[in-house]
């Protein structure tokens, strides 16, 4: 018996007026999300649908105007309408809830503040090649986040919730067996090297970084039951890392600086590291081509926020890494958009 073949038809393509339309009004999107992270609304959803205005009574919005964007926002699956005027969650807007693993909440604030002013002053990036951020803020980002102590929480906050995925991945797709002692630098207050150390029981582990950073280090190491394994040292990779380890591990410090600070890191390293060490960098690396990712439009990102800062393709990688005395050896994607870049001394 032969089946009756179902009709389909296919929608026509978009015209290229209106795709560039939808792209070039995207941060309309962006700036809604942020919006409702910043207001803390999918907090208010965990529970079940909403109506706008009990989460206008509770955000001090708008009954009407919080509508609008909410109705905006349901039509690119970030919210539901359930019913006129009353809305749920997505599995899209869920993450951005505060207390879900993997939440980000506190990156789309990120964002949507200081970031998304400096975005609008790509032109002054491209005409100087200087940082936007520090054109239209004054100071560089680290120092702005420092001396404003509510945006620096939001910075960290989303450094850490964007480190736990990439964490995970790390450990699981790269092979740290062969390794006696590992050096995290730039390891902040510890978050990265617990989660190696936790997953190779007879690893050895230093977290290396300014004094200030590493000053709250102890608790986080100590929480993680990896106290009696892992030495925390500060200092600056400036200047120097602490030696005779066989491999040192670098996640989101080269991507800061501009070849020439990265290369005296890496060359600090070399000097440091045992005769047969490795190198591991965990970055994203830049696709060849037309190849879509995320690290494309981040290297233009880290343009502006970072005088040199940038995200850099494997063969980049390779050349920075002949230049310090070291060999690429291979490069491990992860589901996290990070790559690990393993490279060997020489």
């Amino acid at each position: 018996m032969q089946l009756q073949q179902e009709k389909t038809t296919t929608p026509p393509s978009m015209p290229p007026e209106m795709a560039m339309l939808q792209m070039t009004s995207g941060y309309w999107i962006s700036q809604s999300i942020y919006s409702a992270a910043k207001l803390g609304i999918p907090d208010l959803l965990k529970d079940g649908p909403k109506s706008c205005e009990d989460l206008a009574a509770a955000t001090g919005t708008k009954a009407r105007a919080l509508y609008r964007v909410m109705r905006a926002l349901a039509q690119v699956g970030v919210f539901a309408e359930v019913q006129e005027g009353c809305f749920t969650l997505t599995p899209l807007s869920d993450c951005l809830r505060s207390d879900v693993p993997g939440s980000v909440r506190a990156i789309t604030i990120l964002f949507g503040e200081e970031q998304y002013k400096a975005w609008g002053d790509i032109l002054y990036t491209l005409r100087t090649g200087e940082s936007s951020f520090e054109h239209k803020f004054g100071m560089p980002v680290f120092q702005y986040y420092s001396q404003n102590p509510e945006s620096g929480k939001v910075f960290n906050e989303a450094m850490t919730s964007g480190s736990d995925a990439e964490k995970a991945e790390v450990v699981k797709c790269y092979d740290f067996s062969t390794i006696h002692k590992l050096v995290d630098v730039g390891g902040g207050q510890g978050s990265f090297i617990a989660s190696i150390l936790k997953a190779n029981l007879t690893l050895q582990g230093v977290l290396f970084d300014l004094p200030s950073v590493v000053a709250g280090a102890q608790a986080v190491i100590s929480a993680e039951g990896v106290a009696e394994r892992c030495e925390i040292v500060g200092g600056s990779f400036y200047e120097s890392v602490p030696s005779s380890a066989d491999a040192y591990i670098l996640k989101h410090v080269l991507h800061d600086w501009d070849d020439e600070t990265s290369l005296s890191i890496l060359k600090n390293c070399h000097r440091a590291m045992a005769e047969n060490g490795k190198l591991l960098v965990v970055e994203q690396v830049v696709p060849p081509g037309n190849e879509p990712a995320l690290a494309k439009f981040m290297d233009v990102n880290m343009m502006m926020l970072h005088p040199g800062g940038c995200e850099r393709t494997e063969a980049e990688y390779r050349a920075l890494f002949e230049a310090a005395g070291f060999q690429l050896t291979k490069t491990i994607p992860t589901q996290a958009m990070v790559s690990v870049i393993e490279a060997v001394r020489v």
